[in-house]
Parts: C-alpha cells; sequence; structure tokens
C-alpha cells in the first residue's frame, strides 16, 4: 500500500467521528509496521483520547521503527495537562511520519513537527492534504 493508501484509511477512521469530539477535530491515526497496519485510533467522543493515544495503545512495541499516518498535525501541548502526541510518537520510536494537514491551533501550530524533526523521524507532509482540510472544514474555519 501507498501513504495514500494508508492516509486514506486514517481518514476513514477519523468520518465517523465528525461532530461527536467536542471543540476537537476529528482525527485519524494508524500506525503501520512492514505494511501492515498495527495501530488504529480516532479521536473520542468528546475529544479525548487523541487518535495517536489510541493507535499507540494498539501498536504496543509494534511501533518501534513503524510509521504513523495522521490526518493532522500532532499536538504539542495538551490543556489536560497529559503528555502531547508529538512526545508520545517520539517516545514510541517511530522512524517516520506522514501528515496529511498542519494544525492552526496554537497548542499545534508548527510546534509538534518541530518536536518530530528535531527528534530525527522522518517527516513527510501534505499527503492527501485537500481531503483532511475538506473533513473538518468547521475546526479550520474556526481557526481562520
Amino acid at each position: 500500500m501507498s501513504d495514500e493508501a494508508f492516509m486514506r484509511a486514517a481518514l476513514e477512521l477519523a468520518a465517523p467521528r465528525l461532530g461527536r469530539t467536542g471543540d476537537n477535530p476529528s482525527v485519524g491515526c494508524v500506525i503501520v509496521k512492514d505494511r501492515t497496519i498495527v495501530g488504529a485510533g480516532a479521536t473520542g467522543e468528546g475529544g479525548r483520547p487523541h487518535a495517536e493515544e489510541t493507535a499507540l495503545s494498539q501498536a504496543g512495541h509494534e511501533a518501534l521503527g513503524a510509521t504513523a499516518y495522521v490526518t493532522l498535525e500532532p499536538c504539542a501541548e495538551r490543556s489536560s495537562g497529559a503528555l502531547a502526541c508529538s512526545d508520545l510518537l517520539i517516545a514510541a520510536g517511530l522512524a517516520r511520519l506522514v501528515i496529511a494537514t498542519r494544525d492552526p491551533h496554537p497548542k499545534a501550530a508548527g510546534a509538534g513537527l518541530a518536536r518530530i524533526r528535531q527528534a530525527n523521524i522522518e517527516l513527510k507532509e501534505g499527503v492527501l492534504e485537500a481531503d483532511a482540510r475538506q473533513q473538518n472544514a468547521a475546526f479550520f474555519a474556526k481557526l481562520g
């Protein structure tokens, strides 16, 4: 499968949660190792847990050296005080992160990606970006 196919899977995970995640966008995440999905998640009801948390929990040790496909830039700060998704992905030992689009929210806004780069994780941006932006159009419109 291609980067686009795995990102499509992440978008499909997020779709049923639209309008059910509170102020948060509906995000999908799949973690892939050896071309097989080893973890998958979407933003939970009311906005918690985040998609990355669920996917990493499913993947367990299989996340080491894997690729995560996330429909929105991972957060760099959590209002709850919990560990940010960018930090969780780094701690899991990912080799690569593929995102659809950047997050304009002040708790992400490039800071999550900066952490990923500092951790020397390969990063690819813009995979199915238009689809991801359309999926969460209300979220993007609210944040400008």
